[in-house]
């Protein structure tokens, strides 16, 4: 039963070290601030997720398991937050769109 948690906990490893790679690549290829706010904030959610799942697969006691819980329910709450809120400054503060972005609700 031991190997079935560390394997279980090598795959949630390596699942929210796609997700951190995945958004390591869109912030250094997307083309504005906003895009890369969206690949930055939806990337660290689902890495940090993955690895905290893989942290109480592999230690396996309840402990961690309650406390992986409770920051995977405050990641879930503050990422949001806080990508809208840097979206926000930077809409307010005028940083320019892609050309190719095809409708700005904000503008009006």
């Amino acid at each position: 039963m031991n190997t079935f948690f560390d394997i279980l906990a090598a795959v949630f490893l390596l699942a929210g070290l796609f997700f951190f790679f995945v958004g390591a690549l869109g912030v250094v290829r997307l083309p504005d601030v906003y895009h890369r706010l969206h690949a930055a904030s939806k990337s660290s959610t689902l890495g940090l997720i993955g690895l905290l799942l893989a942290a109480a697969c592999h230690l396996g006691t309840a402990e961690v398991g309650v406390k992986a819980i409770a920051v995977m329910l405050f990641l879930c709450v503050a990422n949001p937050i806080g990508g809208h809120l840097l979206a926000k400054a930077a809409l307010k503060a005028k940083t320019p769109q892609w050309d190719g972005t095809l409708s700005d609700e904000s503008a009006g």
